[in-house]
């Protein structure tokens, strides 16, 4: 019987859920949905979003180093600047110089990245934010455009970054790209692979996030037996497997069957994993799992062909970068898990020889003030990202160097910087070298075609 399309809402909806908890004598990962065709491309490429929860610190992650924007900088967060003198190991010196003799280092905890620079395999984003288009500071004072809903609200910002959506949103842009190359593996729902529990960026219109944790797959507990009775065991997985003449019935039988047969196909495939020599050192912060969810990305991409995938969009994340207080002491560490993770990751791929087939990229809710608030930063809008892997066109800037000062003409107030990358742009230069042909990206990213007249336009040509 053809599903209208409540019916197919419905077991798309239900393909996505889980039942999970310390406590429960097993767990059952609904997100096998459908299995595609075989694999058509004729390579691999993977992106990697790391998305930093809580608003990075923009200014205290890539450090105003030249004399007229250090005094500035200095002038807007007494007691949280790094000194100028221990930032000259982490300076930058990119191919294209900025105008104006602009210059910025890496703060000190980054240094582990600065030999990616160099090399020409990481790039700078410049005053990265949400847009719903091309904003000058005149136009948001007059209200004259429109502009992402709630700014400076977490929720919502993050919404707006991940969908293009508020909060809310039914699919994010990293799942409406699965949506369009998922077909090219030989499982479809191991497109959209996420690290960090849920998020709706990995959420596609058809294609569902695959949630794997950084111990790998979840399983069901005791999944040959059942408190020490196989026949248990096996009665389990015939409940889970089996459905009823309803079709909902039936359709829930098929995705817990596939959900278990998924579980032995991921499983297997990482048994036979290749073992790396590059260390992921262990997180400066106890709370940071970052550096063990990207080595099971590795780790994933290195058994890519055992699982018929030739395209893949992970999502790893870690959080407490709201530092409205305890700047100086917190953010430091959170940094140093960053560098730490990502060094590792990059260092992993190149070992496994697939560096530039794996694009790396940074994400967070939004910047933060450039003033200080007593030892913290309040909620920004525009800040600063990174992009790594061998396929980047690094040691250089992209974007617009924005001026640094409170009241300027670049931010809303207190060095709130307005956006002059959209998150949309970003994206779709990803998109772009991912395979997302020119006339699918605003199936992708809704709003891309406000950017087809910009200064920088829509691919910006990083990667």
């Amino acid at each position: 019987m053809k599903l209208d399309a409540s019916r197919r809402a419905f077991l798309q909806r239900a393909g996505a859920l889980s039942l999970a908890g310390s406590a429960a004598p097993f767990v059952l990962n609904l997100a096998a949905m459908g299995e595609a065709a075989a694999a058509n491309a004729s390579d691999y490429k993977a992106l990697v979003c790391v998305f930093l929860y809580g608003g990075n610190d923009y200014a205290n992650t890539l450090v105003p180093y030249d004399s007229t924007q250090y005094g500035d900088y200095v002038a807007q967060r007494p007691g949280l600047a790094y000194a100028q003198s221990a930032l000259t190991p982490t300076l930058l010196t990119p191919s294209v110089a900025l105008p104006g003799g602009a210059q910025y280092a890496l703060a000190p905890e980054l240094a582990k990245l600065l030999p990616i620079f160099n090399a020409g395999k990481m790039a700078v984003m410049l005053n990265v934010g949400t847009l719903v288009q091309p904003t000058t500071k005149a136009q948001y004072h007059a209200a004259s455009v429109p502009l992402p809903p709630k700014l400076l609200s977490h929720n919502d910002q993050q919404s707006y970054w991940q969908a293009s959506s508020p909060e809310g949103a039914a699919s994010g842009w990293g799942g409406r790209i699965g949506d369009l190359l998922e077909s090219g593996n030989g499982t479809a729902t191991l497109t959209c692979m996420n690290l960090a529990g849920n998020a709706v960026f990995l959420a596609g219109r058809a294609a569902v996030q695959y949630s794997i944790t950084p111990g790998g797959p979840i399983a069901l507990n005791a999944r040959d037996s059942l408190q020490g009775s196989s026949a248990a065991g096996a009665l389990l997985q015939n409940l889970i497997r089996g459905g009823g003449t309803h079709e909902f019935e039936s359709a829930l039988g098929a995705i817990g069957g596939r959900a278990l047969d998924l579980y032995a196909q991921v499983a297997a495939a990482l048994g036979q994993a290749p073992a790396t020599s590059t260390p992921f050192p262990a997180a400066a912060d106890p709370q940071s799992s970052l550096g063990a969810q990207l080595k099971e990305v590795a780790r994933l991409i290195s058994v890519s062909s055992q699982l018929g995938a030739k395209r893949q969009v992970f999502f790893v994340s870690t959080s407490r970068f709201d530092t409205h207080d305890g700047l100086a002491t917190l953010h430091p560490t959170l940094l140093t898990n960053l560098a730490d993770a990502l060094r590792a990751f990059y260092d992993t791929t190149v070992e496994l020889g697939v560096a530039s087939q794996v694009t790396t990229f940074t994400g967070s809710d939004f910047g933060r003030a450039l003033t200080a608030n007593n030892d913290g930063t309040d909620h920004g809008w525009g800040s600063m990202h990174f992009v790594l892997g061998g396929a980047v066109n690094g040691a250089r800037y992209y974007g617009t160097n924005p001026t640094l000062a409170n009241g300027g003409p670049d931010d809303i107030g207190q060095g709130r910087l307005i956006p002059t990358m959209a998150v949309d742009q970003y994206a779709a230069t990803l998109a772009s070298w991912f395979g997302v042909s020119a006339s699918e990206l605003a199936t992708v990213l809704p709003n891309i075609g406000n950017y087809a007249g910009s200064a920088l336009g829509q691919n910006l040509g990083f990667v």
